[in-house]
């Protein structure tokens, strides 16, 4: 049986930046492949170039070099019409500051990318209420975002991501501003999306994130420094947890 081609498939990937006089190289030669299902997290410190990985791979800015295929087709070729169509069809952004519009319901805020699709009304409620069903917030449709949370802010933000039935869940720092009882209630969704079928995308600086995924790639000075399979997955812990 032929193998399923990557959702992702990223070669020789460079990114450089002009700062004054001098060219900074954020990323300097990734290759790199993410399979459909796949549950990985990119982690890396201050400089690493996880945040520039982020928005190459969420068709948010483009390589110096280099060619980014998602699936199957080359970024490089699309027009600016079609890296727009991508990143609302295909990748369901995630952000640690929630994003959220303040003065919108909760599911005026998950309808908000079927709206620039053109979903009649009447289906974007249909999708955007079902979404909220399946982040545990099917009794919050009309709360506004000072009524909720911050971890139901942030499940909100993933029913949103989750509304356009994305090829990607693209989770930047998602639970940065949380608490870490409520981080491990994001970390335990996000658990059973992927169980579901959903492919998730982590950029963190966090240890205990990276490692409760399935696989982590490790960057350094915009490069791959580790890429394993974290065989010996537990149960996301809270940070400081007592361990019985």
């Amino acid at each position: 049986m032929t193998p399923a081609a990557p959702l992702i498939r990223l070669e020789g990937i460079t990114k450089h930046y002009k700062m004054g006089g001098e060219t900074i190289a954020a990323l300097a030669g990734i290759d790199l492949q993410v399979a459909r299902n796949d549950y990985v997290a990119f982690i890396g410190s201050s400089g690493s170039g996880k945040s520039t990985m982020m928005n190459i791979l969420g068709c948010l800015d483009t390589p110096t070099t280099g060619r980014y295929f998602l699936n199957g087709r080359d970024v490089a070729g699309m027009s600016d019409a079609e890296l727009a169509r991508t990143r609302n069809e295909e990748i369901g952004f995630i952000f640690q500051s929630f994003n959220l519009l303040t003065r919108a319901t909760a599911v005026q805020n998950v309808m908000q990318p079927l709206i620039y699709r053109g979903v009649r009304p009447a289906e974007r409620l249909r999708r955007a209420t079902e979404a909220m069903a399946r982040v545990g917030l099917e009794h919050r449709l009309d709360h506004l975002p000072n009524q909720l949370s911050g971890g139901q802010r942030q499940r909100v933000a993933i029913a949103r991501a989750l509304c356009s039935e994305p090829s990607i869940l693209l989770a930047d720092e998602p639970t940065g501003n949380l608490d870490s009882t409520t981080a491990a209630d994001i970390m335990s969704l996000f658990d059973t999306l992927h169980a579901e079928g959903q492919t998730v995308i982590i950029v963190t600086h966090e240890p205990d994130i990276a490692a409760h995924c399935k696989r982590t790639v490790r960057l350094a000075d915009g490069r791959v420094q580790s890429d394993v399979m974290n065989a010996e997955r537990t149960s996301f812990r809270p940070r400081g947890a007592v361990h019985a």
